[in-house]
């Protein structure tokens, strides 16, 4: 009888991954197959304690991690899983948030940091997946230090600066090093505004007809030269000067072709700034949206895929194969005109990190419109964005045909200026101007032309505009305060603590955001300092090359620091936050009611707190009646997320809510309430419905 042998034993043993997000774990598992297995850290496992500094100042300002609460579970089924695998390879973002994330779960579950299991990808894809294990490298030291050192400075302002403020000011407040910055733009940008002294000048504009033919020109100046018109004096002294009713001469006609060149393709803050402008997302909501379709969307048959690449990036670089695809796309779709002739390279900015590609789609042949059904609206609209910016910046430039013309007669002169588009070019997929024709007659040297009317027109100058999201993620980049991550949670910081508001788009600082930047402009000029910021964040990036020990970086920072540290806590005085007058008295015990200060803005409350804790909201009345209930008063008030909305006073009692302003009269064909709505031509009215529409009149803004 045969003897049995025993069959080997297989070692089943997988190779783990650990990602920071679980949808991208379940994505990248299907690419690399069923010898790994793929688990997340959901993002950072350890971090500095909330109940104390939590920095060894004795002891090169060494960061006291601990385990994040909550977290325990998670990192137990890390050390379980990596207990049973083959190997653990660490593929968390490509960033320094990232990198120091590997760091962290390489220590937690005693990892060599000398072992090349730190890999990264740019876009998940299965290409860029599989590509990425065959080049794992060791754990970027450089990399961990600067976050480490951005970690620790800011945790030493924040737990410095916040009891201060809490002691002078009020409980509940808190100061960081870059978000200070960003309220001292803000609040010296409402400063100019205030201090502003509008100055008054003057405007000639003319229509005049050759032939059958009209077009419009300007006041340029006299004999040859530019002329102001300061006021109506002025402006009455260059009418004297002409005839109306005699012939102007064409002079100094010059027509040439002008190229204008496609923008680059996104940077997180051009994303950012972009998708503020055309599609009135906030940069928080923009980047979450970004993060959705960084880490895949399920595609069918396809599976999930990764439809952009990384969305926190300074750099313009796009990759060369990215370009070829672009390239063959637009020659098979557009036409080889249409597709530039050589591979672009845009500029990067001088303070650039530049360590991974541009914002693009991860397959040009990806277009929005396959996707549109899989697709949420918002994940639609951004990626539509995104993936037309990077097509355009491979594509040929537009070109326009201009003419201008100077429109004579005794030494005044008037200025005309046509322009028509002759190529489209990138215009033909996006356009980030949105440049309209401007048709004249064919004018030669010596024509004779009639002024058919003037029209003199006076101004004043306006003060600068108040910062938007995204005109402030371009103020902090272009000051080289901040990095692509920092920018959507510090804008988000400063109002979630009401140092400012959102007035429409505007923002605006709060009484409470005064109070507190003049405290720290005040005892802490170098934190508001935006070049000694830009220096700082300077600094960071030389120790993320290897150039600056980060030790030696914190300890230059924090000895000045602690100087005035000591001074503010002995010089600032208590400051009272006065209680304003409510003007009537409380519901409940008959005292009067005052406007206190609270986290989220300000409030009526009884004069007799805490003894009396009732509260009511400030709301604004818009003068109309309630279309549903017919009772109350339509109020004005703020979601959670600082969102303005419509609602009757009798809430509860009535739900009646409205996104659009009620504009307290009916619809015409159906009899809904109508509603005011604000668009790039101005205020519409319009029916909810969709069966009835008012358009803006051209002087309503005027």
């Amino acid at each position: 009888m045969p003897t049995k042998t025993k069959a080997k034993k297989r070692n089943t043993k997988k190779t783990l991954v650990i990602v920071e997000s679980p949808a991208k774990a379940k994505t990248i598992e299907k690419y690399l197959g069923s010898k790994y297995h793929v688990i997340a850290s959901k993002g950072h496992i350890r971090d500095l304690p909330k109940s104390q500094m939590g920095i060894d100042f004795d002891d090169n300002y060494k960061p006291k991690y601990i385990s994040i609460r909550g977290k325990g579970d998670t990192i137990k089924e890390l050390k379980k899983e990596a207990k049973k695998a083959k190997e653990v390879y660490l593929a968390s973002d490509p960033d320094r948030e990232g990198e120091a994330i590997a760091w962290h779960v390489a220590h937690a579950l005693n990892l060599d940091e000398k072992a090349k299991n730190r890999v990264t990808f740019n876009e998940v894809t299965k290409d860029a997946v599989k590509e990425s294990f065959k080049h794992p490298r060791t754990i970027d030291m450089d990399t961990v230090d600067a976050q480490q050192a951005r970690r620790v400075l800011d945790r030493i302002v924040g737990y410095s600066l916040s009891p201060i403020l809490w002691a002078k000011v009020k409980k509940g407040l808190s100061a960081g090093r870059v978000q200070s910055v960003a309220l001292k733009l803000v609040i010296d940008r409402e400063k100019e505004i205030k201090n502003f002294k509008p100055k008054e000048y003057w405007t000639i504009d003319a229509e005049f007809t050759k032939g059958k033919e009209t077009f419009k020109s300007s006041f340029y100046g006299v004999d040859d030269k530019k002329k102001e018109l300061p006021n109506n004096d002025a402006v009455k002294e260059i009418l004297a000067k002409i005839d109306k009713k005699k012939k102007f001469t064409v002079e100094n006609v010059v027509t040439r072709q002008r190229r204008r060149q496609p923008a680059a393709p996104f940077t997180t803050s051009t994303m950012q700034q972009e998708a503020n402008k055309r599609l009135g997302y906030r940069t928080r909501r923009t980047m979450g949206i970004a993060q959705q379709l960084y880490e895949g969307i399920s595609l069918g048959k396809q599976g999930t895929v990764g439809l952009i690449t990384y969305m926190r990036t300074d750099s313009k670089r796009t990759s060369p194969v990215a370009q070829a695809e672009a390239s063959k796309f637009l020659h098979e779709n557009y036409g080889a005109e249409y597709a530039a002739k050589s591979q672009r390279h845009f500029k990067n900015q001088e303070d650039a990190q530049d360590a991974h590609e541009a914002i693009r789609p991860t397959s040009v042949y990806r277009t929005p419109e396959s996707l549109k059904k899989v697709l949420t609206t918002e994940q639609y609209r951004l990626y539509k964005l995104i993936w037309s910016r990077f097509l355009a910046s491979e594509m040929t430039p537009a070109v326009y045909d201009t003419i201008r013309a100077d429109i004579t007669q005794n030494g005044v002169i008037f200025r005309t200026t046509g322009s028509k588009m002759k190529f489209a070019g990138f215009t033909k997929v996006y356009d980030n101007q949105q440049e309209k024709n401007v048709e004249l007659p064919a004018l030669e040297e010596n024509d004779q032309v009639k002024m058919a009317r003037s029209d003199n027109k006076q101004h004043f100058t306006l003060p600068p505009a108040r910062y938007t999201e995204a005109s402030l993620v371009h103020a902090l980049e272009e000051n080289g305060v901040g990095r692509p991550s920092t920018y959507a949670p510090t804008i988000d910081t400063i109002q979630r603590r009401y140092y400012v508001k959102l007035e429409g788009r505007s923002i605006v600082p709060t009484e409470l955001g005064e109070i507190v930047d003049g405290l720290i402009e005040e005892f802490f000029p170098d934190i508001t300092d935006v070049d000694y910021t830009a220096r700082l964040e300077s600094d960071l990036d030389s120790v993320e090359d290897g150039d600056k020990n980060w030790v030696k970086v914190v300890d230059d920072y924090y000895h000045p620091f602690k100087k005035e540290l000591e001074k503010a806590d002995t010089e600032i005085e208590k400051v009272q936050i006065k209680d304003e007058p409510a003007c009537f008295n409380c519901d409940i015990c008959g005292a009067p009611m005052v406007i206190k200060m609270g986290r989220y803005g300000k409030f009526y409350a009884c004069s007799r707190f805490p003894d009396c804790r009732n509260t009511k909201p400030i709301v604004k009345k818009i003068g109309v009646v309630c279309p549903k209930c017919g009772k109350g008063d339509v109020v004005e008030k703020k979601s959670k997320r600082n969102r303005k909305f419509y609602g009757c006073s009798r809430y509860p009692e009535c739900d009646f809510v409205s996104w659009d302003q009620p504009m307290g009269r009916n619809c015409p064909n159906d009899g809904h309430f109508l509603v005011q709505k604000k668009t790039k031509k101005g205020l519409v009215v319009l029916c909810p419905n969709g069966d009835y529409k008012e358009e803006p009149r051209e002087d309503q803004d005027k």
